[in-house]
């Protein structure tokens, strides 16, 4: 484990490191989700191994810390992660991200162009979401108000997000949970899908092939990004289908 502080109170993002060489790799996590959690057994595939990797843990999430004053925005989870690379001596990574993680890494992308090389987002999310009471994720968290959802609103999502998605979950600070789903839900300005169509690093897409077509394929296909459908998965690709998750990310750095 690593760490490096990335806040003027002295808050830590803290990473499982792997060593290697040639261009660092970080992979980010999800909502309620931790790095390594989701990406150990990806990050070790002989396909994908041997690079410098960092298996990046949020602040509020998993083993980083929970600061009550930070607002988890996505630009301030992309500003904290910055520090935190900048930190560790990383420039030019191939980022990994998957859901939150991915939207995060798109502002990361765009804010801090120096430490990304090339994007491959994990069935990201690009546009702002309507906050809907009852949802799965980051509009069902953010239908609550943070009084309501630390007070007990916290036991709904709970339920419905099951059991292996709660092993994470309950890791994460409930006012961080619930601030991040917010600004996820709310988005950027422009949005993720606006600042992905406008990056000049090599960029894919991987997303479910049993949710349908993408939305607005076409358009990311004609500003350069791979889009690729991968079949026999949900939305954690890289633990339904690792050994396509692997070759699909392989190719996809090696491009």
């Amino acid at each position: 484990m690593r760490d490096a502080v990335v806040t003027a109170g002295g808050d830590r993002i803290r990473w499982v490191e792997l060593p290697g060489s040639d261009a660092p790799r970080v992979y980010l996590h999800g909502l309620g989700a931790t790095a390594a959690a989701y990406f150990a057994e990806a990050a070790a595939h002989p396909l994908i191994a041997g690079h410098r990797t960092l298996m990046v843990d949020l602040l509020g999430h998993g083993l980083s810390d929970r600061p009550q004053d930070f607002d988890y925005s996505l630009a301030s989870h992309a500003g904290a992660l910055a520090a935190a690379l900048t930190g560790a001596g990383v420039t030019g990574a191939e980022v990994i991200a998957h859901s939150m993680g991915g939207a995060v890494a798109i502002v990361l992308a765009d804010r801090h162009p120096e430490l990304v090389s090339r994007l491959v987002l994990v069935d990201a999310n690009l546009d702002p979401a309507e906050p809907v009471r009852g949802a799965l994720g980051s509009s069902g968290i953010a239908a609550f108000s943070k009084a309501e959802f630390v007070a007990g609103g916290w036991e709904e999502v709970r339920d419905r997000a099951g059991a292996f998605w709660w092993a994470t979950m309950r890791l994460t600070d409930r006012t961080a949970l619930h601030r991040s789903a917010t600004g996820l839900a709310r988005g950027t300005v422009p949005t993720m899908r606006e600042l992905l169509v406008r990056s000049d690093v090599p960029r894919t897409f991987l997303y479910p092939e049993a949710d349908g077509p993408l939305p607005g394929a076409d358009r990311l296909r004609e500003a350069g990004v791979s889009v690729v459908a991968v079949a026999d998965c949900g939305h954690n690709v890289m633990l339904d289908a690792p050994e396509a998750f692997a070759s699909l990310v392989a190719a996809a750095l090696a491009a």
